[in-house]
């Protein structure tokens, strides 16, 4: 019973004890283990001053701002008020120092900016070097930038031994400056054949060249007053190639026929023939140092003959549609190949084998020409004219706009390069800008169609003063410079617009 009263006068007293209590026991608990935990953890930033505008300005809006004003006995009995505003100080940038001037959360002036630069890394000091604007335009220095247009870059000038750094334009690439070209003009029309003609090639001398057409007849002009010399039967389907020698007094031709014939000059005689292809031969070319004549067929191989022996000495093996146009170079690598499959091919003629395989075309590889100075070639199709560059077929550039089937090609030393296609249309291009100059559509010749429009072949003459197109409508076109041009009566309307470089 005495226990008993004990433990109920004990339990009155502490009831009689909280009543008269003001604060209760825990919430004074849990103020003082709150203070214990905000000096553990804020201790690294209790001793930057209050800033009493933002405490004005925002209140208590969280649990952590009724104790913003809590007084702290741990520093030497000194009472002093203290305000969380985060746990990385100003500035922010990496390296950055805190001084007199970047303890306090306020915008510096320009002289505390410059000397802000002394602390900063020599990587950001020509960022730093910006004369800091007033107000909210300044950047913190270290701070990250702010993502500029692609055309703004910084740009650092040296001036003596002073360094201003200013925002300048940086200039997009754009297109250089063609180089100037005359304009080319129609000045003959050579009517003869009774078909398309398909190809042609001009002789070494440069006092003939010779055309091959659908009627399935090889003529021989002369070059001067456009006049026939003479007419060569043999083939027995179109004829889709002809080829002078440089080395022997030879012609070399291919066919329809899956045939290719060797033309002696002297005696106007077929003297070889050269059989292996199994279907029509599209287009042939002989190496400019060796006995070699490479002839392509749309039994999708290429071979490569011996012009004496008539041996079949490789036969190039992996295009997987018509072969439609071969080319041969002294230099590495000695055979291009354009195919229907899309792609071109360099060979190794040794070898017999592909060296590399180039598929940035999406449409069929009918025309390839090689310039004649630079180690660099083009090839034509559909869905453009693409420039390359030797050995290995890298990549050069675009020359857009001529939208057509596109099946010659041929460039001079001047760096003209000549398209013609399906559709009669012929642009002439300068080789290094790939700035197109000049766009020539002739009329057809009276009597035929306006669908007979169309360019198989084109070239240029040994002096280049001419150029020669192989037509649908059974003529041969011939274009010449026009004389009486000049820069200021053909300016070159060129605007510097910013490349655009595919690489497909």
């Amino acid at each position: 019973m005495k226990r008993a009263s004990r433990c109920s006068q004990s339990l009155a007293e502490l009831k009689l004890y909280l009543a008269s209590t003001s604060t209760p026991i825990f919430s004074r608990y849990h103020k003082r283990k709150m203070a214990i935990k905000l000096r553990n953890e804020y201790g690294p930033v209790l001793h930057m001053p209050t800033s009493k505008e933002n405490l004005k300005e925002k209140g208590p809006q969280n649990a952590t701002d009724s104790y913003v004003h809590k007084q702290y006995p741990a520093n030497q009995g000194q009472e002093v008020e203290y305000f969380v505003a985060g746990t990385h100080p100003y500035p922010p940038g990496p390296g950055v120092a805190l001084t007199a001037d970047t303890k306090i959360q306020r915008m510096p002036s320009e002289s505390a900016a410059q000397s802000l630069a002394v602390a900063l890394p020599s990587q950001t000091k020509a960022d730093v070097n910006r004369t800091a604007p007033s107000g909210s335009e300044y950047r913190h220095p270290g701070a990250s930038d702010r993502p500029q247009p692609p055309a703004m870059n910084s740009i650092v000038m040296e001036t003596g031994n002073t360094k201003n750094s200013a925002l300048m334009a940086k200039k997009a690439p754009t297109m250089p400056k063609p180089q100037w070209h005359p304009p080319w003009k129609l000045y003959r029309v050579i009517s003869g054949h009774l078909g398309w003609v398909r190809c042609i090639a001009v002789e070494p001398g440069n006092q003939w060249f010779v055309t091959g057409s659908a009627d399935r007849t090889i003529k021989i002009w002369d070059l001067a007053s456009g006049k026939l010399k003479l007419s060569l039967t043999g083939h027995i389907s179109t004829v889709r190639g002809v080829i002078v020698s440089t080395r022997s007094p030879y012609l070399f031709s291919c066919g329809e026929d899956k045939q290719v014939k060797c033309w002696d000059l002297e005696y106007n005689k077929v003297i070889r023939h050269y059989h292996g292809h199994l279907s029509a031969v599209y287009g042939l070319d002989l190496h400019p140092t060796i006995d070699v004549l490479v002839t392509c067929s749309r039994d999708s191989t290429a071979r490569i003959w011996d012009v004496r022996t008539k041996a079949s000495v490789h036969t190039l093996s992996g295009h997987t549609n018509a072969v439609a146009t071969v080319r041969c170079q002294a230099a590495e690598p000695q055979i291009i190949t354009g195919s229907h499959d899309t792609t071109i091919r360099l060979w190794d003629l040794v070898a017999g084998k592909t060296r590399v395989t180039l598929t940035n075309h999406k449409k069929s590889v009918r025309a390839v020409v090689l310039h004649p100075r630079h180690y660099t070639f083009a090839s034509g199709s559909p869905d453009n004219i693409k420039q390359w560059k030797f050995p290995d077929g890298s990549f050069i550039q675009n020359l857009s706009g001529h939208n057509a089937i596109i099946n010659t090609l041929t460039v001079n030393s001047d760096g003209v390069l000549v398209s013609g296609a399906d559709n009669g249309t012929m642009h002439l291009w300068d080789w290094r800008t790939g700035y197109n100059f000049q766009r020539v559509h002739a009329a057809v010749q009276p009597g035929s169609l306006d669908s007979e429009s169309g360019i198989f072949a084109c070239a240029f003459d040994q002096s280049e003063s001419r150029l020669l197109t192989a037509e649908a409508d059974k003529t041969i076109k011939v274009y010449r410079e026009d004389d009486t041009a000049t820069e200021e009566t053909h300016p070159v309307s060129w605007k510097p617009e910013i490349i655009k470089r595919k690489r497909f």
